[in-house]
């Protein structure tokens, strides 16, 4: 009894797709075991995949690979995976040592912040009458005194410039009054000496007539 065609295919296919997989698993046991491809050996493993790709045979989606070469390019991936992960684990490490010295350098950069903002304030402030005072309101608080104390001496001074003038003018006054003093003086006593004089004369007269 002959069994359907696309049954018969089917197993044809299985039958050639097992063959190629026996293939080189009886060379291996029939012949002595060929050496591994240098590729394999020295190329990474971008590599290693591309030359397997490009010498091995693909039938009906199956690739056929000799087993040492699969254990190799396995043990190579597994060891750069193992590779990665230490490398992976390493950046860790480094990241988190390079997080926490940025985190110290952070709070070293926050307290010198504080520590130069507090310089800052006690070197622009200064103490009066006990308490911290700004320079710049020092510096007004001072400049208004001396600009009061130049105003007072301005003042003071137009006013004694003025009480020396009313003083020297007092003192002409005065002299002017003594002068008219001894003026009045003097005449007064020669016109009491001429009616003395006058009034001699006048008995002498009278007593000789």
């Amino acid at each position: 009894m002959n069994l359907p065609k696309r049954p018969q295919e089917m197993k044809t296919k299985r039958f050639i797709i097992v063959i190629l997989f026996l293939i080189p698993l009886l060379t291996c046991k029939i012949f002595p075991q060929t050496t591994m491809p240098e590729a394999l050996l020295k190329e990474n493993l971008k590599e290693q995949m591309k030359y397997l790709e490009d010498k091995t045979r693909i039938y009906e989606n199956y690739r056929a690979i000799r087993e040492d070469m699969f254990q190799k390019i396995k043990s190579n991936a597994l060891d750069s995976l193992a590779s990665a992960r230490n490398q992976i684990s390493s950046l860790k490490n480094i990241n988190a040592a390079r997080t926490e010295t940025i985190d110290s350098l952070s709070r070293n950069l926050e307290n010198t912040k504080t520590e130069l903002e507090e310089i800052t304030k006690t070197k622009n402030s200064i103490d009066l009458l006990g308490l911290k005072v700004s320079k710049s309101v020092y510096n007004s608080i001072m400049w208004t005194i001396i600009a009061g104390l130049l105003v007072v001496i301005a003042i003071g001074y137009v006013a004694l410039k003025r009480s020396l003038a009313v003083t020297k003018h007092t003192k002409n006054e005065l002299k002017e009054l003594k002068e008219e003093y001894e003026a009045y003086r003097k005449s007064s006593r020669e016109a009491r000496e001429k009616m003395a004089r006058d009034h001699f004369n006048e008995i002498r007269r009278l007593k000789g007539g």
